[in-house]
């Protein structure tokens, strides 16, 4: 989940992926593949996430994948969490 998390901030501040990118110093093709799960952000490109978007590192971890594998607290995170996303995906149509 950590990807779509990207992925809709990118969207919900009204931002192409090619510009993002550029702020990011990456490839567009990287950030597509970061976007779409196929790669995992390295912490230098969430930081720079976190900058650019005026949130925390923390903040966009509390969506990472890891969450999953936690037990008993983590179950009341992951729920959460996948709330947060599906609403997310609601506005973003």
């Amino acid at each position: 989940m950590l990807y779509e998390c990207l992925r809709l901030f990118r969207i919900f501040h009204d931002k192409k992926l090619v510009d993002l990118a550029k702020e990011l110093k990456i490839s567009p093709g990287y950030l597509s593949e970061i976007e779409s799960g196929k790669k995992r952000p390295s912490m230098e490109i969430i930081n720079k996430y976190a900058k650019i978007f005026k949130t925390t590192p923390s903040a966009i971890l509390f969506f990472s994948e890891e969450l999953d594998k936690e037990k008993k607290r983590g179950k009341f995170k992951v729920s959460i969490r996948n709330k947060m996303i599906k609403f997310m995906q609601v506005i973003e149509k």
